[in-house]
């Protein structure tokens, strides 16, 4: 089993490498042809990935059999365990120092060797900045591999040069047991985006009017697809090449401001302006390092690449050329992918409330018939009016095309009682549905499709697909809703709730009463045929949710709304921005002290309730003690009156004679003579 380190295996990099490596069978790069025997043994046989993460709270990839912490005896360890050794130093400026102390490290314990081993410094081509054209004549003449002893890197990426300079010294020491490799990348793309990013983002939330281009946007930009990357890594690893220092990048030499406008075209809004390095350095996102990457201006060609390395391209030919794939790949990776729901009901079953939450909850775009149509005119009125300006005759001759919509649509909304026909109405959802907003973000349609017609003409499939031999789709994918809510109620419940709002909230409405009623009857005769919109769905196997709202009690059917999105799902978007989330946290502060203030409350008036029910059970007590003293004394009192009556008639006047004797006589024991004198007048009772 052939083992591979790799550092930070939750970087950009650092993860398709893992990845990569632990998809390749050890040697199938090469191009020697092995006999069937060998390469069914071999088939078995795979790379085994071990490597660092930047954060080890992070899940570790699937790709990953086991993670080594930073500690340099355990690193170090580790890599002596490995055949090969990837080190990346372009996902952080620390991974420079790291590399070298671990291509240092390595170097120093050749002699402990159990088998050879190969590193591989993976840089980029900042390296390379600063270098002179061969021909001063010929400044487009590409760089390749046999210049790099001339390479001169921008002023902040020295290290990174002297890094790449040591490493292919190190590896001159012993060759049949420690070799280096250089591997020189163009600005990576492709997968979640990491350089790119920013743009990608911005692109895809569509919030900005156009893409940034620093500066002039001229400057070439040398660019490489992380798949195809990682594939040239695993082909050095797997062929070592007498080339010790390889360039990968693309045969694109693209602009900035073809990228950025190639990006904004297939993602965004499709406007790209120019800013001022102090602009963009105003960025968040673009921090010195970014923004030194992105005003590279290189003409590079790799040659190992082309006629030595053996593997499958992802992008051979840039990135404008596969901008389909990467958007995808970039939608998908990053978890980018339009929500699509279809929220139906009758009149006053609260459609538009739960649309406008569904919208908040999950970012997506609220489409409302009227305002649909009302932005498809304002867009025809707007290219209409370019006709008076001084503009190319392309511009002239879309003008002339919206004006003489803009006139049809009139004249139909004369013929048919102030409403458009369902053909223009189509035609803008249809529009608004393919938008790149919706088909970033997603949408929630708000009661339309009404009828079953309308629904098949919507959502018909009028692409042919690219592979003969697939199957057609009946509808179309890219704008099928993935979840159908029906939102349904009784007449009664739905006339009640519309008779219980105030006269101020339907005065000049479409919910008056006699307009309510002729809608919920058209609702009613639209949806009792076989072909109802839901049936429509039905067909599709898109089963739509029935929820019935009369059995929502609370006041802003929340209960609905969380029914909804338990079918739906988590969200599919890059969560609360800063402001949202600052927002958020401040909402959740007040309300924690709000909670806490009512705790607060709560245990005082507790404390009270206490030392008032604990003073109540004192003074019972002590009622009660009081009440059984009493009741005791009286008990005594009762039972003492026969015994007094006995001793006031039997034994007091005797006693009362004994005394006086007592006293006459004065005995010298009296207390005998008494007892004497008792027992012999002691009177004789019945």
């Amino acid at each position: 089993m052939a083992r591979v380190f790799v550092n930070n295996v939750d970087c950009y990099i650092g993860e398709q490498l893992a990845k990569v490596f632990s998809n390749t069978v050890v040697g199938s790069t090469l191009e020697e042809a092995v006999d069937d025997d060998e390469g069914s043994q071999r088939a078995q046989v795979k790379y085994e990935v071990v490597g660092t993460m930047t954060d080890y709270d992070n899940e570790k990839p699937a790709s990953v059999v086991e993670v080594v912490k930073k500690e340099e005896n355990e690193l170090l360890a580790a890599m002596m365990q490995c055949d090969i050794i990837v080190y990346d130093i372009t996902s952080s400026e620390t991974q420079v120092e790291d590399c070298l102390l671990a291509c240092n490290a390595l170097h120093e314990q050749i002699a402990n060797f159990k088998s050879p081993k190969t590193f591989i410094c993976l840089s980029s081509v900042m390296t390379w900045c600063k270098t002179k054209p061969n021909e001063p004549d010929e400044p487009e003449q590409p760089f390749t591999e046999e210049d790099y002893r001339r390479r001169k890197p921008h002023p902040n990426f020295k290290s990174e040069i002297n890094v790449e300079k040591q490493v292919i010294k190190l590896g001159k020491t012993d060759k049949t047991r420690f070799l280096t490799y250089v591997v020189a990348a163009g600005l990576p793309y492709g997968g979640k985006e990491d350089i790119f990013h920013y743009f990608f983002k911005v692109a895809w939330h569509g919030e900005e009017e156009a893409l940034n281009i620093i500066g002039t946007g001229e400057n070439i930009i040398p660019t490489i697809h992380v798949q195809d990357l990682s594939n040239i890594v695993t082909s050095v690893a797997d062929a070592k090449p007498k080339t010790r220092y390889i360039v990968a990048v693309d045969d694109s030499m693209n602009s900035m401001t073809e990228i950025i406008t190639c990006i904004s075209k297939n993602l965004g809004t499709g406007n790209v302006m120019n800013i001022t390095r102090e602009e963009a350095l105003l960025i968040p996102e673009i921090n010195q390092r970014v923004f030194d990457i992105l005003s590279v201006n290189l003409r590079m060609e790799g040659t190992w690449i082309k006629e030595g390395a053996k593997f499958e391209w992802a992008a051979e030919s840039g990135i404008l050329e596969n901008i389909a794939t990467v958007v995808t790949e970039y939608k998908e990776s990053r978890g980018l992918l339009p929500i699509r729901i279809c929220v139906m009901g009758p009149p006053a079953s609260g459609k538009s409330l739960i649309a406008s939450q569904l919208c908040q909850h999950y970012k997506l775009h609220h489409l409302k018939i009227a305002d649909v149509i009302a932005a498809a005119i304002e867009k025809l009125e707007k290219q209409a009016a370019r006709a008076e300006s001084e503009e190319g005759e392309e511009d002239d001759e879309a003008a002339q095309q919206a004006q003489e919509t803009l006139d049809l649509l009139n004249e139909s909304k004369q013929e048919n009682n102030d409403r458009y026909e369902d053909q223009y109405i189509i035609q803008f959802f249809t529009e608004k549905l393919m938008s790149m907003p919706c088909q970033n973000q997603g949408f929630v349609l708000d009661g339309f499709p009404k009828t079953y017609s309308q629904a098949k003409q919507l959502f018909e499939n009028k692409e042919e697909p690219e592979d003969e031999d697939a199957p057609r789709l009946e509808y179309n994918a890219k704008i099928m809703p993935e979840v159908v809510i029906s939102l349904d109620a009784e007449d009664e419940f739905l006339k009640k709730r519309i008779m219980n709002l105030p006269e101020s909230v339907v005065a000049g409405t479409h919910n008056t009463e006699d307009l309510f009623l002729k809608r919920l009857a058209e609702f009613r005769a639209l949806n009792t045929d076989d072909q109802t919109v839901l049936n429509y769905f039905d067909e599709l196997e898109v089963h739509p949710e029935h929820i019935d709202i009369a059995a929502d009690t609370s006041s802003n059917m929340s209960q609905v709304l969380e029914k909804i999105t338990k079918t739906v799902g988590k969200p599919r978007n890059y969560g609360p921005t800063e402001e949202e989330r600052l927002e958020l946290e401040r909402i959740s502060m007040e309300k924690q002290m709000k909670k806490e203030a009512l705790e607060k409350l709560e245990m005082q008036r507790k404390e009270e309730e206490e030392k008032k029910e604990t003073q109540r059970r004192k003074e019972e007590w002590a009622n009660r003690v009081k009440e059984v003293k009493q009741q005791e004394e009286e008990v005594l009192q009762a039972q003492s009156y026969p015994l007094r009556n006995y001793l006031m008639k039997h034994v007091m006047p005797t006693l009362n004679q004994g005394l006086i004797e007592v006293c006459k006589v004065r005995p010298e024991d009296a207390i005998d003579y008494l007892a004497e004198y008792l027992f012999e007048h002691n009177p004789q009772v019945d």
